[in-house]
């Protein structure tokens, strides 16, 4: 079964909540979930980050409800890292 260990996204947010809790609010998706959040662009009302989610096994629509929720948006899924053991044939 295969398994998604990273996720890289593209993500539209509002300046609150902070990215600090932005971060914890998906690390805590999962025990085991890593994130690491990249301000790159700061405007009135939005921050454009970059997010990247590390874990033994990643959840893509869990993550994207959870961006929503915190009032955010994925624009684009910009790099994966998916391991398997070959019996998904």
């Amino acid at each position: 079964m295969s398994r998604v260990k990273l996720i890289a996204l593209d993500v539209l947010k509002p300046h609150l909540p902070d990215a600090v809790e932005f971060a914890r609010q998906l690390a805590a998706l999962g025990d085991d979930y890593q994130v690491e959040l990249e301000v790159v662009e700061v405007d009135e009302h939005t921050q454009t980050t970059l997010i990247t989610v590390r874990g033994e096994d990643l959840s893509l629509a869990r993550i994207e409800d959870k961006i929503k929720a915190l009032g955010g948006s994925v624009h684009s899924v910009d790099r994966v890292i998916v391991t398997g053991n070959g019996d998904d044939n």
